[in-house]
């Protein structure tokens, strides 16, 4: 018994070292009194807490180990802040204009450093060539030229190694950021896919919260080229092992890359692969199963509870009666949804002759620009406000906009039109 209390002992106080707080202040002119903290999980962010304003700061208190990428999103007024925690408390201060951020200031010295770092890795790769260039015009002895070189020094020296023990999250990120996705210019630097597999295999858990894990999965598919996806993903697979969490989570991350790039083939046969694994599956597949299975022909399209909704009366999607409804996603920003949405309102008329319904939910911030678009759509219009925060962007498993559903009467999948032209096509109206 008294080992056992030791260790307890023992645990109890890692678990209370390995504790860090997270601090955001505001202004007290800001409006947003909910904020919302999460963690990374290859692409996909993860609700930790939500906490409410006091004096307007907010103050979350995470329990456990982490390093990697956060942020805080308020979604009242649709602002977010990104940072990097190393197991140690963060303070961050904002400069509020109009509602929106204007500024952050990061006071902690994680992350005071990495803004510096990210700050200046932009200014050298753009600004550095340009002064390189100036140079050969001005005299060193020259108050410009030596202000000219000692700016050409400051940028070329930003790209120090970071000390790995004194920021171990910095000095993962900047290593393999450069090593694998900064170098795309220098053919002689490239990385072969054997290297990226040892790198994927071999990395230790700050892979996964680095947001490094999806670009450098689609380097790795775009170096074996496309006649050698399935070699490719079969390769990275047969190391990884998909019954490991690293593996399903590298599962997971490829079916949502081939979605977003509308590769049905692959996305099928892999999605297909991972609804077959008998082990245990992690939550971040399960995640991606659960938003693809939702969004199956003939599944019953999961209900939406309405926000604000023009047009209607009903309270949520389900609450809308109609023999068919049309279900799109767009926003006022896209300009795929400028050029097809038109298409829409010149047969809506015939649309709702034959009693069908159509239903847009939109993933814009601005309410102004969203107001503005809507007032020339008849149809039920809805927003969160929240962009690509929007509630129904995993629930319906949407990676671009617009996207379409076709419904039955009682909200059963019946057809998933690519564009506009297939949703006219499919109701004879083109």
């Amino acid at each position: 018994m008294k080992k056992v209390y030791i260790l307890s002992a023992v645990l109890a106080a890692f678990s209370l070292q390995a504790q860090f707080t997270v601090t955001v202040q505001a202004p007290a002119d800001f409006k947003d009194q909910d904020a919302i903290l999460y963690t990374l999980n290859g692409s996909k962010d993860i609700i930790v807490t939500k906490e409410h304003s006091k004096n307007n700061t907010w103050t979350f208190k995470y329990p456990n180990h982490y390093m990697g990428m956060m942020k805080v999103y308020f979604p009242g007024t649709n602002n977010t802040i990104n940072f990097i925690s190393e197991n140690k408390n963060i303070n961050i201060k904002l400069d509020i204009q109009n509602n929106k951020i204007k500024d952050v200031f990061y006071l902690d010295e994680a992350n005071d450093l990495m803004s510096k770092q990210q700050e200046g890795s932009q200014k050298k790769e753009l600004i550095l060539p340009a002064l390189t260039q100036i140079k050969e015009y001005y005299k060193d002895n020259t108050e410009f030229g030596k202000a000219l070189n000692a700016e050409i020094g400051r940028l070329s020296g930003m790209s120090a190694s970071i000390d790995a023990a004194s920021h171990p999250f910095i000095s993962y990120y900047n290593t393999n950021y450069n090593k694998f996705l900064g170098n795309s210019s220098d053919p002689s630097k490239k990385v072969n896919q054997d290297e990226v597999i040892n790198f994927l295999d071999k990395s230790n858990d700050m892979l996964e919260s680095s947001s490094l894990l999806r670009p450098v999965l689609v380097a790795y598919l775009n170096s074996g080229g496309n006649a050698n996806v399935t070699g490719s993903v079969d390769k990275l697979l047969g190391r990884l092992k998909v019954e490991t969490p690293r593996g399903q989570t590298v599962l997971s991350e490829l079916i949502d890359i081939f979605d977003a790039y509308q590769m049905d083939e692959f996305k099928n046969k892999y999605l297909g692969l991972a609804k077959n694994l008998k082990c245990t599956i992690t939550d971040r597949l399960a995640s991606t199963l659960k938003s693809n299975s939702n969004v199956e022909m003939g599944a019953a399209f999961p209900d939406y509870k309405f926000q604000s909704p023009v047009n209607t009366t009903a309270k949520s999607l389900y609450g809308v009666k109609a023999d068919k409804k049309v279900i799109v996603f767009w926003s006022s920003t896209c300009s795929h949804c400028e050029s097809e949405l038109p298409k829409l309102l010149e047969k809506y008329n015939e649309l709702k002759s034959k009693n069908i319904q159509v239903i847009g939910l939109s993933l814009d911030v601005d309410h102004n620009s969203y107001a503005k678009k809507i007032a020339a759509f008849p149809w039920i219009n809805d927003s969160e406000l929240r962009g690509w925060n929007s509630t129904y962007v995993e629930t319906y498993n949407i990676h671009a906009t617009p996207t379409y559903f076709i419904l039955d009467a009682n909200n059963k999948i019946i057809n998933k039109p690519e564009h506009v032209g297939d949703v006219l096509e499919y109701f004879k109206l083109k």
